[in-house]
């Protein structure tokens, strides 16, 4: 029974009008419908009376969600689904086209490149949803709309949702859901192991009908067209059409074959097929069907039976959805960036982003709203200047910081536009709208956190940077409340770098949890993820009473943007992941830079990726090649290069990781390897790449240094530590040949790290944190323990004596690289700093490198370093369910 107009209308009130319908299936009338509130034309479908009944609403309504955030040129995407009255009604948009059966009844057969064309399109929508853990089950031409003259699927998992729903209880009241024409053997026996076969075996038949007119098997009543489904010959549209190229024809039937493991792996293979003039399948034999011997009549007349007994009406349920899949997508936005940041926002249930980006007449920078039942963003009103979005729990209104010089303004407004409020003019950056009702955000005048109401009024100071409980001094950023308070996480911006901290509001206390990174998220999974400055997205176990982490944090996700001034990562309460990548440029370049500053390609033509964390470089003795660790193919590997325009060479080829090249005086290279071993060694091989690799320096300890001194006689190696914890890296010698253990020279409680050796060998400068940031000191060597002296003011990183031993490099927190100019006659001595020239952003330098990044000619007046190429277009990335890949990766 058709629904009334009349009381859909009334039951969708403020929603949907329906104005007419415009077809009717096997399972829902559709309606042609204006969405009010987004004033653009929908296709409402109503899910039949005696469907909807037996499906239940519930249990449909929770099953329809497996499918609503496919996105894929040939999908069309679920807008909406809901109850309305006793009506379950889904919309999508309205396609101004005619389906695939309309096209066909009237043409009936298509030209054959037309065909195939339209059958590669939907393969590929296919693969998409398969990959996806998504399955069809209904593919027929019906279901394919022709948009603009490209195939468009619809009513993607509409029968999964149904049959899942309703189960069993379809079974007894015999009610059919499916088409019988496109139905795969399994569909039509009612396996329950109906897998992406099944939408394969469819899609051959809907091929098959494009090019001969009728569909591969007919009969006068659906349980005969079932009986040749289960027993019929074999086809072959060639046989019916001659101009059907052959490869086409042996697609067809290879797609079509009776059991699902003798059809093609995946739907892309098929259109791989389709696309080969030299594939072949099997050979049709003409005698095929000249007879059904007793077995497949055994067969037929048991399917037959079942059908009269009721067990068609499982022809397209399946076995249920995997529970909670990982689902990625790439989203493709106008502008993703605007102004110096980028920062996005996702609300609480994933299906809303807000992000900052140019206004359309070119002004001011403004918020977006992109919703992902939406094709497009929308820009938000009253939001010129926004920046820092952050989405309401209920998903209706955005919060956010107006830029400018602080005090900033804090302001909410509605997300479909209203009259902005002010919330407070003390905020300075990154707020959160939280589900208890405050708004927690940087304070501008006391650097720490406070919140205030998200209906206004006075704000509480929750943190102070000038306070006993702030460490060092640094400001607060990024809060997030760990489940629903008090307690909540941040970033504290420490003079050596990011760190992640927890406020436990109930005993007003600070605690930090040695984590080095920002955007930190406690996940109700009990993960808490964060960012690093190196693009990786890190996770560690979460214990949510103690307030502490509970193991190792581990990468799950490389190359996000890592930029800090926005947020370029968001993570919804349930579990939906985003973040930005690509936006910044995976190739550096190396170049000269004098001590002025000016900076000069050595190869304009040569570029490449370093890897996204062991990178490394090394200018050899003569200052006429340069050794490298070049990604390529997900394996790293150490590289000569002639300089400036000379030939590029492989030296290593093992598998294994081979990073952070050092030169030795005697024209061999030294690097780190996982090679044969689970930890990382000291391995040397000559330049010229012949003779192999010989281990120098191995431990069951990790090392991520090692340096040879210049008389050969000692191996200085750095341990590693763990990923985003601070303390646990070390320095330790070995005298190859003499000892048979690593002596310990430089072990603590701290980072000791970046290690050079002076060019006479006496002198050990390296980089350590344990005054709370990096800088920079120096030791004799080898009897590192006879004094101490700090190179450093105010912070360094990455230390390089000069060729000539007089000087020492560093860069500064200013990023300023600074002379040290040092006396070693006496003692030690730092007689003067000198900065010589600012670090560009564009230069591959961070506070956190665990090692030097650049290196010094041998006249010490010019250094090589690395500079990013033209930025690559940036993309986001959505994850769905994220919170699965955290079980499935992070120990407990």
């Amino acid at each position: 029974m058709t629904p009334p107009i009349s009381r859909l209308n009334a039951a969708l009130e403020r929603r949907y009008r329906i104005e007419r319908e415009i077809g009717e299936g096997g399972m829902a009338t559709v309606y042609l419908a204006d969405d009010l509130r987004h004033e653009r034309k929908v296709a409402l479908k109503v899910l039949k009376p005696e469907l909807a009944a037996v499906v239940g609403a519930e249990r449909f309504l929770a099953e329809i969600k497996t499918t609503a955030n496919l996105q894929h040129p040939h999908i069309l995407p679920l807008y909406d689904s809901g109850q309305a009255d006793s009506y379950l009604f889904y919309v999508m948009p309205y396609v101004q086209g005619e389906t695939l059966r309309e096209r066909l009844d009237r043409e009936r057969q298509l030209p054959v490149d037309e065909a195939v064309r339209i059958a590669t399109a939907v393969a590929g929508a296919l693969d998409y949803a398969h990959r996806h853990g998504v399955v069809h089950r209904d593919i027929k031409p019906a279901n394919i709309l022709m948009q603009d003259g490209q195939p468009v699927v619809g009513d993607f998992g509409i029968a999964l949702a149904v049959g899942t729903a309703g189960g069993a209880r379809l079974t007894e009241t015999g009610l059919s859901v499916g088409t019988p024409y496109y139905m795969s053997p399994e569909q039509a026996t009612g396996d329950q192991a109906v897998g992406p076969a099944s939408d394969t075996y469819a899609l051959g038949c809907v091929l098959y009908e494009m090019l001969v007119g009728d569909p591969p098997f007919m009969g006068s009543t659906a349980q005969a067209v079932l009986g040749q489904i289960i027993a019929g010959a074999s086809v072959s549209a060639t046989q019916k059409r001659k101009s059907i190229p052959l490869h086409v024809d042996s697609a067809i039937r290879k797609a079509l074959e009776k059991l699902p493991a003798d059809r093609f792996t995946s739907a892309q293979q098929f259109a791989g097929a389709l696309g080969d003039p030299s594939f072949r399948h099997g050979v049709l034999d003409p005698t095929h069907a000249a007879g059904v011997g007793p077995w497949r009549r055994l067969a037929l007349l048991f399917a037959l039976s079942s059908v009269v007994l009721g067990a068609v009406a499982v022809w397209a349920l399946t076995r249920p959805e995997p529970s909670a899949p990982v689902h990625r997508a790439s989203i493709v936005l106008p502008e993703p960036l605007g102004g110096t940041t980028g920062s996005i926002a996702l609300s609480d249930d994933g299906t809303v982003m807000v992000y900052e980006g140019p206004a359309e007449d070119g002004g001011s920078q403004l918020l977006w709203v992109r919703r992902w039942d939406e094709l497009n963003a929308t820009p938000v009103p009253g939001t010129s200047n926004g920046i820092f979005p952050s989405i309401s729990p209920d998903g209706s209104e955005v919060v956010f910081v107006v830029a400018g010089p602080p005090p900033r303004r804090l302001v909410a407004t509605s997300l479909d536009g209203g009259v902005p409020r002010v919330l407070t003019d003390a905020a300075l950056a990154t707020p959160r709208w939280e589900g208890d009702g405050f708004v927690y955000f940087t304070d501008a005048e006391t650097g720490g956190l406070s919140r205030v109401s998200a209906t206004g009024g006075e704000k509480e100071v929750l943190t102070r940077t000038t306070s006993e409980q702030a460490v060092n001094g640094g400001a607060h950023f990024d809060p997030h409340l760990i489940g629903d308070g008090p307690a909540l996480t941040f970033t504290a911006e420490l003079p050596s770098g990011p760190e992640i901290h927890v406020l436990d509001a109930s005993e007003d206390e600070i605690v930090s949890t040695g984590l080095v990174g920002f955007f930190p998220h406690v996940t109700r999974s009990g993960h808490l993820v964060y960012m690093t400055e190196t693009g990786e997205i890190m996770a560690a176990p979460f214990d949510t009473g103690r307030l502490e982490a509970t193991g190792t944090a581990v990468p799950v996700i490389r190359g996000a943007d890592s930029f800090t001034e926005g947020r370029s990562v968001a993570l919804s309460r349930n579990g939906t992941l985003a973040y930005l990548a690509g936006s910044g440029s995976d190739r550096y370049q190396p170049v000269w830079v004098d001590r002025d500053g000016a900076a000069t390609p050595i190869d304009p033509d040569w570029s490449y990726d370093p890897g996204d964390n062991n990178r490394g470089l090394a200018l050899s003795p003569e200052g006429d090649r340069l050794a490298v660790a070049i990604l390529e193919e997900e394996a790293e590997d150490i590289w000569i290069k002639e300089l400036p325009r000379g030939p590029l060479t492989r030296l290593t080829v093992d598998p294994a990781q081979d990073v952070r090249p050092r030169w030795t005086h005697d024209g061999r290279v030294t690097f780190v390897t996982e090679r044969d071993r689970r930890m990382a060694d000291i391995f040397v091989q000559r330049a010229d790449g012949t003779g192999a690799a010989e281990p120098l320096f191995t431990s069951e300890l990790q090392l991520w240094e090692g340096l040879l001194s210049r008389d050969g006689e000692w191996v200085i190696g750095r341990t590693g530590g763990e990923q985003g914890a601070r303390g646990g890296r070390d320095v330790l010698a070995f005298r190859p040949g003499e000892d048979t253990a690593p002596i310990p020279l430089i072990v603590t409680d701290f980072d000791e790290k970046a290690v050079t050796l002076s060019p006479d060998g006496n002198w050990l400068a390296y980089e350590s944190d344990e005054t709370g940031q990096n800088e920079i000191y120096v030791r004799p060597f080898p009897n590192v323990d006879d004094g101490k002296w700090a190179v450093s003011v105010g912070g360094g990183v990455m230390p390089l004596w000069s060729r000539g031993g007089g000087e020492i490099f560093y860069v500064n927190r200013n990023r300023e690289m600074v002379s040290a100019v040092v006396d070693t006659e006496a003692g030690f001595r730092v007689r003067e700093r000198e900065s010589l020239f600012t670090v560009g952003p564009d230069f591959l330098i961070t506070q956190v490198e665990q090692y030097t990044l650049y290196d010094v000619t041998p006249d010490d007046q010019r250094f090589v370093m690395l500079r990013e190429v033209e930025s690559a277009e940036s993309e986001f990335i959505l994850v769905q369910n994220f919170v699965e890949e955290l079980k499935a990766r992070v120990a407990n």
